[in-house]
């Protein structure tokens, strides 16, 4: 049977087929480029079980860390600064920073998935410390505010959205919106701001970065219950612009649409950014070309030679003076045991569910972890042909778009004035079930890729077929953790953050709920801040 034919057929079965109905014309777009990493065919040998054997080296370190994104890195980063060197990080991939990692061509480096960072909340005092270290904050004024290197902060302008014919400043829908919907709008941009500020009965914020750092007040934690689309409606929030604009947020943050969010996730991506800068506000961000690969790499820079990549972790296993770790290296097949006093697991709970002895067995709880698949595409262009309005943007988002359009890579390059550019494209999968939109995805060829990507960015750039070069595309089949309802507060998410015996320690933005930049870092910190109590006491 024709892969095509089978994968067709597939989706009449399972009721879905959006991937296959945005490419109705495969093959006549010979656009180069090719599909690139992550390693799923090599995990997927963790998954099925086909690797044994004993190992045939062994070695020992005080600390191993296991995945090698954003809270590994920043795991031993804070070990590395307290003292504690004698670590090893071992990550699958060929490169380190999981969904933050980033790409190269011959125009720009550009990202594979998270682009940006928002201008912190003044009370992360640790990651406004790290910030400055990598001079993206150059000090303090007079209040005691950060100044923020203008070289870091998002050049104008920023963002626009195409909505009723023409590109608009700002995604917050606007042109030819009626003025009962702005209306709407605006009221729900003042309760935002309302919550931005409010705090519960136990004096902590409302909605907080950590996420563990908030309120425990009912009145707020019972918004987990519920969706977000279920609370705009009972909040008589009506309007179809402000119901769009809200699940493009959501599936924006979290991959995930916002009739299954949480509400509580929904309201926390509006209230939770509190943080200002002598020369920022909380609606500012720092970018990157390479989107934050870039604070990955500043995560890493003093370290590196700890870093051991193409490392499969197969099994973690506590020992009676601490714990073993079996790896395969991925180049040669060979399995290798570390001998570690500590452990931190720093990948999600579903990969690491596989990893664990069975008497440490988690499934029960790993069940209810849910993860959004994506595609991002990296499209190389020659200059292309505008739709009336707002000038090309750093963030280009389509009104009643399944993608969330693109951001250009070379936004922040100092020659403005080159034809030649690098547009990362996102698209969530949301459409269906997350296990069959999956599935279907890692079905598709790339030519298929290539013309849903044409198909939607022809509505806006009629000679994008003529412009494009190359597109290269990433398929993240567990892309980031999805905060449904129920999930933020459930027992699953706070059993699953407690360490086994003091000897193993978990750290991941899953463990969070929501998978930001700062969560990654404070996971990371938070875990190692366990071993340095634990190496203490013991």
């Amino acid at each position: 049977m024709q892969r095509r034919n089978f994968i067709q057929q597939v989706a009449a079965l399972t009721g879905t087929g959006f991937l296959l109905s945005q490419c109705q014309t495969t093959g006549q777009h010979k656009i180069p480029g090719r599909i690139v990493g992550a390693s799923a065919k090599v995990g997927h040998l963790l998954r099925d079980k086909k690797i044994q054997g004993a190992p045939q080296s062994t070695t020992q370190a005080e600390v191993v860390i296991v995945g090698a994104g954003v809270s590994g890195l920043s795991a031993a980063r804070h070990l590395y600064k307290q003292g504690v060197q004698d670590f090893l990080v071992l990550d699958l991939e060929a490169h380190a920073g999981g969904n933050a990692a980033a790409g190269e061509n011959n125009v720009s480096r550009y990202p594979w998935g998270a682009h940006y960072v928002p201008i912190p909340n003044n009370d992360l005092k640790d990651y406004l410390s790290f910030l400055q270290e990598c001079n993206v904050v150059t000090g303090y004024n007079s209040e005691g505010l950060p100044v923020y290197n203008e070289y870091h902060l998002c050049f104008d302008p920023e963002e626009r959205l195409y909505i009723n014919g023409s590109w608009q400043e700002g995604l917050v829908p606007r042109n030819g919106v009626p003025a009962e919907d702005l209306k709407q709008v605006q009221r729900f941009l003042d309760h935002m701001h309302q919550l931005r500020y409010a705090e519960g009965q136990d004096g902590k914020d409302a909605f907080a970065i950590p996420v563990n750092h908030s309120s425990a007040d009912e009145q707020y934690t019972k918004l987990d219950g519920i969706t977000m689309k279920e609370w705009l409606l009972q909040q008589g929030y009506t309007s179809e612009y402000l119901h769009w604009y809200c699940n493009y947020c959501c599936r924006d943050d979290f991959g995930t649409r916002y009739d299954e969010t949480a509400a509580w996730a929904g309201i926390h991506y509006f209230a939770a950014r509190k943080g200002k800068g002598a020369n920022a506000e909380h609606q500012d961000v720092l970018t990157w070309p390479q989107g934050n690969g870039w604070l990955v790499e500043q995560l890493q820079k003093d370290y590196r030679d700890k870093i051991k990549l193409n490392s499969l972790v197969t099994s973690i296993r506590p020992t009676g003076g601490g714990v073993e770790v079996l790896y395969m290296n991925v180049a040669t097949g060979q399995l290798q045991a570390v001998h570690a006093k500590q452990c931190v697991v720093a990948i999600p709970q579903f990969v690491a569910q596989r990893m664990l002895a069975p008497e440490l067995n988690r499934q029960q709880l790993v069940q209810q972890f849910s993860y959004a698949p994506w595609m991002v595409a990296n499209i190389t262009v020659q200059e292309l042909k505008e739709r009336r309005g707002e000038a090309l943007s750093w963030d280009n988002v389509l009104y009643n778009s399944e993608s969330l359009g693109y951001v250009v890579a070379t936004h922040q390059s100092i020659k403005q004035r080159e034809p030649v550019k690098v547009l990362t494209y996102y698209l969530p999968l949301t459409q269906g079930d997350v296990v069959t939109a999956r599935r279907e995805a890692a079905a598709m060829q790339h030519e298929q890729w290539v013309d849903i990507i044409l198909n939607d960015l022809r509505k806006v750039h009629e000679n994008i077929a003529a412009a494009v070069t190359n597109i290269d595309v990433m398929v993240w089949g567990h892309g980031m953790i999805r905060p449904v309802k129920g999930f933020i507060h459930s027992d699953a998410r706070r059993l699953l953050n407690k360490s086994i015996n003091d000897t193993i320690f978990f750290a991941h933005t899953d463990l969070a709920g929501i998978s930001i930049f700062e969560e990654g870092f404070y996971q990371g910190l938070q875990a190692a801040e366990s071993v340095l109590k634990a190496r203490m006491s013991g």
